[in-house]
């Protein structure tokens, strides 16, 4: 049962939190907008991931790079050339979502692994096993809109390892073409980076309370005694038939604690954690917890059960202080 735990490195200090406490692999991207968390301050350069892969690989941990944006044509080059620097760097795998940069890299350099990234949005079997047999994806990264039912049918019909998300952000969009920023910022999440451009960000008091904009656009307004998120269009509350709720998604983090021994039984691959944006200790603490968590299920998963330590240390991480099995359980509105 190899279950393994993917952990987000958004920069070196990251990158050894997570190394240093149980991750099997972690996954990195560079400075630049080849990524889809292109945040100031965050992310590799050359150096920086030399030092970082050197850091990992000594103490056993695969590294997996993420080139999850899609070129666009006359920055072709940008793309392409991450591609061959990974190649340099000696990454074990790259998380792609573009069609003509899994062509490059499966042709240019037939020997190094590929994983579909979330944003590529294979959401069946049919479509992870065309990535499979035209570019030769070894593990696909299942985006967070399933239920477990369909995770498991995915399962039983693809030679491609399956990956799936166990912990951080939740997503109900169709990752990877999700238009919404877009729509606010002008800036497209899905080649600049980011979802919600810091720039573009502005908290304001008012007296209705705290409210939140992108790029003018309200999109939450808080109360004195609400947690207040980092502003998402898809997290926003709107006015919908004369109700005023989180009609897209709510500001909570993904937690699947308890369906540790639903994905060894179905055989999963890989639990990702979500979090590249996010702090050193935020890694170190959710990879602690998660290592535990899967060494116990793998134990015994007859006898396995979450702790009340380990979900009062992952609630203090979660957005908003709340948590959520998503799609894999959640009746939708």
């Amino acid at each position: 049962m190899s279950l393994e735990l993917v952990c987000p490195a958004g920069n070196l200090p990251a990158l050894k939190a997570a190394v240093d406490n149980g991750a099997d692999c972690v996954y990195f991207g560079f400075r630049n907008s080849t990524n889809a968390r292109a945040f100031a301050g965050l992310n590799f350069d050359s150096e920086t991931a030399k030092q970082g892969i050197r850091y990992a690989r000594e103490r056993g941990c695969k590294v997996l790079l993420a080139l999850n944006t899609f070129p666009q044509t006359a920055q072709w080059h940008i793309w392409r050339q991450a591609v061959d620097d990974a190649v340099e760097l000696g990454v074990d795998a790259l998380i792609l979502a573009d069609l003509g940069l899994m062509r490059y890299a499966s042709r240019t350099y037939p020997n190094l692994r590929l994983h579909l990234s979330v944003q590529g949005s294979a959401t069946n079997y049919e479509a992870i096993n065309f990535y499979h047999e035209h570019f030769g994806i070894q593990r696909a990264v299942l985006p967070r809109v399933l239920s477990l039912a369909q995770v498991e049918n995915v399962v039983k019909h693809t030679p491609v390892e399956i990956e799936l998300f166990g912990f951080g952000g939740l997503c109900v969009m169709v990752e990877g073409r999700c238009i919404l920023s877009s729509y606010a910022t002008g800036e497209s999440p899905n080649t600049a980076g980011v979802c919600s451009p810091a720039k573009a960000v502005r908290w304001q008091q008012t007296p209705k309370g705290l409210e939140s904009r992108l790029n003018g656009v309200l999109l939450d307004r808080y109360g004195a005694d609400e947690n207040a998120g980092y502003p998402t269009l898809c997290k926003g509350r709107f006015e919908v038939e004369d109700e005023t709720y989180y009609a897209l998604e709510e500001p909570t983090s993904l937690n699947t604690l308890a369906l540790i021994p639903d994905m060894l039984r179905m055989g999963i691959s890989a639990i990702k954690i979500e979090g590249r944006q996010r702090s050193p200790i935020y890694v170190e603490q959710v990879t602690r917890v998660w290592r535990a968590a899967i060494d116990a299920a793998k134990r015994d998963a007859a006898y396995y059960a979450v702790t009340p330590d380990w979900m009062a240390q992952l609630g203090k991480l979660s957005e908003g202080q709340q948590h959520t099995l998503g799609a894999y359980y959640r009746p939708w509105k």
